[in-house]
């Protein structure tokens, strides 16, 4: 007996969905990987960054119909500058692109496609015209509300710019979140705040919270040393060209490391993550502050320094570093808003920090004596609550029951 083929699905995602540990890639390659078990999967997404090609052929082997579209940064903030003519947000003339529409069109019609996933909401332009599909969008953290964060931190005329780009990029997703048969964030704090913001979707709003690879990221490896023997390490890591990555490590270099310096005068700060800005960069200038760039592999950094630190004030969603650093059974440090939407006790799994001195405090005390507890307690809690397989399962629901 034959076995039935599987249904075919559309997938779109802003960029190449791998490599598996980093940043924004980490939710949209499990969504891939587990979608593929059950659907054949036709894949679109932009590659705007040229490390990313090698990746091609890899991510290939879980899709059917691929279309791979080159998108340069520079060009693309330039083009974006039209949205400013009309009341689009200037993050989907970001992306616009007639090629990638024609192709996701072909697609549907080739290969009868009637499901159809987005992966952030800048994709959802491309199958706004699908209304006859089951339509499930992935919106990950409400990115409106980042703007509208991004502008309090801003002075004229960014203020301004980020303001309105808030304002209109939620017009947008309340419309899609209107039009698509379910919408899915990244935890349920998010998905709450969202029906606030969009009352009239309530219904339809969901969440499946992020996972970890708990075998990858795992205490049990034999990792080399990236630092000497005796180096007493402070780590953030993170994509250090995001906005809220720079701010963190920025505030947190000067004005909360000098005091954690007072105390621990050999402490060192390692802000590791690529592509770091040339104000991160700028970092290394000061005592004690190392930025590592790229690296291979992020791991090394987090099982030999004594403390993780995630002190953003600009968050949505959840927070990724967190949760590997847990899983890697560190102490980890957040700030209330790094903490938002992670299910974990406070003091017994990882330790809340809301003001600098709060945050020197709890360094200091964490470099002076390792508390094996919580660290334990830290790495059991994602392996028993930040499961891919089980979490994705809301995916399947929600593909399902439409």
């Amino acid at each position: 007996m034959t076995q039935n083929p599987k249904q075919a699905l559309l997938l779109l995602v802003h960029r190449i969905p791998f490599p598996p540990n980093k940043g924004d890639k980490i939710r949209s390659y499990h969504l891939l990987k587990h979608l593929a078990k059950k659907y054949q999967v036709h894949l679109a997404c932009f590659i705007d960054d040229a490390n990313d090609i090698q990746h091609i052929d890899t991510v290939k082997q879980w899709c059917g119909d691929t279309h791979f579209e080159s998108l340069n940064p520079a060009t693309a903030k330039i083009a974006s500058l039209t949205a400013l003519l009309s009341d689009r947000p200037l993050s989907l003339d970001y992306y616009r692109s007639k090629a990638m529409q024609d192709w996701v069109n072909t697609t549907v019609s080739k290969h009868q496609i009637d499901k159809l996933v987005v992966f952030s909401s800048v994709m959802a332009q491309f199958a706004e015209q699908m209304s006859t599909l089951t339509r499930v969008i992935d919106f990950v953290d409400i990115d409106s509300d980042k703007w509208r964060q991004y502008a309090e931190k801003k002075s004229f005329p960014m203020s301004w710019l980020y303001r309105r780009e808030g304002r209109c990029l939620l017009h947008y997703e309340r419309r899609i979140a209107r039009e698509c048969d379910a919408s899915l964030f990244v935890s349920e704090a998010e998905a709450d705040l969202f029906r606030q913001l969009a009352p009239e979707s309530a219904d339809t709003i969901g969440f499946f919270n992020n996972g970890v690879d708990t075998e990858y990221f795992s205490p049990e490896h034999s990792l080399d040393n990236p630092y000497h023997a005796q180096d007493l390490v402070i780590v953030f890591t993170g994509a250090m060209d995001y906005w809220p990555n720079i701010d963190a490590v920025t505030w947190f270099a000067q004005a909360i490391f000098p005091l954690i310096r007072h105390k621990h005068p050999d402490a060192l700060f390692y802000i590791v993550g690529t592509r770091p800005a040339e104000q991160v960069k700028a970092l290394a200038q000061l005592p004690g502050v190392r930025v590592t760039g790229s690296v291979p592999d992020v791991r090394p950094y987090l099982a030999h320094a004594k403390v993780a630190v995630a002190p953003l004030r600009i968050a949505r969603g959840i927070q990724n570093k967190v949760l590997e650093a847990m899983a890697m059974a560190k102490t980890v440090i957040v700030s209330p808003q790094a903490l938002e939407g992670i299910d974990a006790a406070i003091d017994e799994e990882l330790i809340l920090a809301e003001d600098e001195n709060g945050f020197a405090d709890a360094v200091s005390i964490a470099l002076e004596k390792t508390n094996t507890a919580l660290e334990k307690a830290a790495r059991l809690r994602v392996i028993t609550r930040y499961n891919w397989d089980a979490n994705l399962q809301k995916v399947d629901a929600a593909l399902e029951s439409i």
